[in-house]
Formats: C-alpha cells, structure tokens, sequence
C-alpha cells in the first residue's frame, strides 16, 4: 500500500462495505457478483454484443497479440498515474464510458457513478440514452462529459448544444457508430426489446427478482414516473413503453455536415466517439475535432469490427496530435497499459464500472477504481515507468501470426 499513488490509497482505504467487496478482487469478478440479482433481461442487456458476439470476444482476446519488455534497476519509487486531457488534469488514465440504460440496472446508476468517478478524479461520460436528465447528473459531477445521440437536422443540434451548455457540462462527445440499431439477439431469447413490451417471460423474469423489482424499477418509478429517454432531444424523449422509442437513437442521416455544425456550436472540447478507420480520425483533426474515442461500442454493433486495440497505431499516426482515447474491452491494468504504450491518452472501461455499480452502489464503484489504479500502479512498477510518460512503445513487442514476437515501431 505504501507505493501506491495518495488517491489511490485514499481509495483504497474505505471502510464502506468491505466484507460485501472483499471477494472482488478484479473488474470481472463483479459481473459474476451481480448476474443472478438482475432479472435475465437486464443482465443480457448489458453483457452481451451483437449477432454472433465475435466483436465481444475479440475485443478481450486482441490484447493478447501483445507482450511486455520490462526495465529493471531503474527506481520506480513516487509512481504517478496523473494525466492531462482537454486542460484538465486527472489522477488516473481511465474514465467510466457512457452507457445507455444504466438506471435500468441500478437505481440512480449514471448519478452514482458521476459522483463516484468525481471523488476519484476521473472522466464520466453520460449517455444520452438514459433516463436521468443531464441537469440532474451534471451537479454529482461539475466535469462530467455527455455523449450524444444526435438527430441530424439543425433546430435539434442547436437546441441540444444549448441544452448541454446550460446544464455546464464539460465535454461534448458525438457517438458516431449507431446510424442504425444492431441485431441483438441475446436480447430476443430474453423476451426483452425497445419499446419495452410486457410478456410472461419478462414478467416471470421480473417478479423472481424482487430485489431489483423494488430496489431499482420501483424506486425508479417512485422518482422519475414511466422511465422516459430524456436526454437524446432539447425537450427530452419517449417513454421506454411508446413505439416511438424503437431506433430513436440511430441515426441514418448522421454525416459530417452535422458535425462542422456542432463545431461552430459548441465552444468547449468537442469529441467523436465510435471511430475505427484511421481516414475518420484523420477527418475528424480536419473538421477541428479535439479528440476522439477509437471504439466499436463494446461489440455491441457491426459484429466482426475490428477491435479498437487493433487499429488504435494506425489512428495515433492519422491524429497528428490531436487527443485519442480508446475503449471496448478493457478490464486489467495491463490492458490500459498496452493502450497507453500504443498512443492512447486515456482508456475508458463501462460494463465493470455498470455492474460494480448495481453490485454495491457508490462503494463499489470507488472499489472497482479502486482495483484498476492499482493493477496499473503494480503494472507500473515492474515495467519500470514512474509516470504515464514513461509508458512506450518499446516497453511492447508484437507476436507475429506464428507466435514469434516482433518489436512494436
């Protein structure tokens, strides 16, 4: 403990359920903690990708490709983790992607986590397909970032930046990747859909979890009424239960018309989000974009996507110098690193975050930080890196098709 970072150490000693998280050793183990006290359809909901899930899987087994060179001898006492994004200096590497749906999985989920990632000094990301309005959120968490659904036609983007700007958010990122919904059919077999149509199925599925059914839903409904997407539009959106929510986020018409627009709009750190072709992020440093997120959206769009990881090189040379960011699939300390060393500036991570969340609210988001902070300040150490600066591309080698490593350039 004592070579761990002060934030980290101040995370790391919270009394708050420490016999409820002291079995969570890792960011997956609260997947396992918490899949049985979510009802089948909202456990598929979060875990699960598209079609035949070879994103999903691949986004896990593309680190692999990569092995580490440690430096020996060379001191790695006051190890810092501290990074610069956007002016703004954060205490670690990692934020807490957006995720649509989260105060369907626990209650109040996005507030809880902006509060959390907050006190840890990280980036939180809202999404726009949530049912907690960003006024709401924004004062849990004065930097928070919005990630928005964007509707192509320009009284919406002028309606939504002002929206966004008087809600004080900080940073305005542009999912990209959803011009149409995905094939979900972990989803189906659930008997779980957009709108949100009862069954026997789903009604079994909800009453054989009443933890969830009064915890989450009830109080969900006590606060907010009839769960609505309130953040994808000016004045909010439809109920889970109208028709009219059926695709309401995907957006076919989406181009980069849209996007200069939002550029002349909004007047603070502007960012894409969902990117993989090396030319997009090149057209995004062209269009006087400040960042970008490399994602395939947790495997849960196109199936057979590359993985982030995979294109992110390619992406660092195309940005310039412009600001990457990378997620999908990352849960270990020396995932994070390996992005690092490649050109990322900052690694997001959702599901683990979601799921630590509906496992034990706020202190089980501060144990899941927590646990990665540390994972990396290890990982640092025997690197031998004392700073996020100290993580290189020769610290990396490259395993060819036959498994024989080759220097990463």
């Amino acid at each position: 403990m004592r070579l761990l970072p002060r934030r980290a150490r101040h995370l790391a000693s919270r009394p708050e359920s420490e016999s409820k998280l002291k079995h969570i050793l890792n960011l997956e183990d609260f997947e396992a903690a918490v899949q049985r006290r979510l009802p089948h359809a909202v456990y598929n909901y979060v875990a699960h990708g598209s079609e035949t899930e070879t994103s999903l899987r691949t986004n896990r087994t593309a680190f692999d490709h990569w092995r580490f060179v440690t430096r020996n001898l060379v001191g790695v006492t006051d190890r810092a983790q501290k990074v610069k994004l956007f002016g703004r200096e954060y205490g670690f590497p990692f934020g807490i992607s957006p995720m649509g749906g989260s105060g369907l999985v626990a209650y109040d989920g996005h507030t809880v986590m902006a509060l959390a990632a907050a006190e840890a000094n990280i980036p939180f990301i809202l999404s726009a397909n949530s049912i907690e309005p960003l006024e709401e959120v924004a004062p849990a968490n004065p930097n928070a970032w919005f990630a928005a659904y964007q509707s192509p036609n320009q009284q919406a983007i002028e309606g939504m930046v002002e929206r966004v700007a008087r809600a004080g958010i900080a940073v305005l990122v542009l999912t990209t990747d959803v011009p149409i919904g995905s094939n979900r059919e972990a989803d189906a077999r659930a008997g779980f859909s957009f709108p949100i149509r009862p069954n026997v199925r789903l009604s079994w599925d909800v009453a054989t979890h009443p933890h969830w059914l009064a915890g989450v839903l009830g109080r969900t409904l006590l606060k907010h009424g009839i769960p609505r997407i309130v953040n994808l539009e000016p004045d909010g959106g439809p109920s889970l239960f109208s028709s009219k929510v059926k695709g309401i986020a995907a957006h076919e018409g989406l181009s980069w018309q849209h996007v200069r627009l939002m550029r002349e709009l909004w007047k603070g750190p502007f960012v894409l989000k969902g990117l993989l072709s090396p030319a997009d992020v090149g057209r995004a440093r062209e269009h006087g974009l400040d960042g970008v997120i490399i994602s395939n959206h947790g495997g849960r769009q196109l199936d057979y996507a590359a993985s982030p990881i995979q294109v992110l090189r390619a992406a660092v040379v195309e940005a310039r110098g412009m600001t990457i960011m990378i997620d999908s699939g990352f849960r270990r300390g020396t995932d994070v690193l390996k992005a690092l060393a490649l050109g990322a500036q900052c690694v997001f991570v959702g599901r683990p975050f979601l799921f630590a969340t509906a496992y034990a609210a706020k202190p089980g988001v501060r144990h899941a930080i927590s646990l990665l902070a540390k994972e990396i300040d290890r990982d640092m150490a025997m690197l031998g890196a004392r700073h996020i600066g100290d993580i290189r591309p020769e610290l990396l080698i490259e395993l060819a098709a036959a498994g024989a490593p080759r220097q990463v350039a």
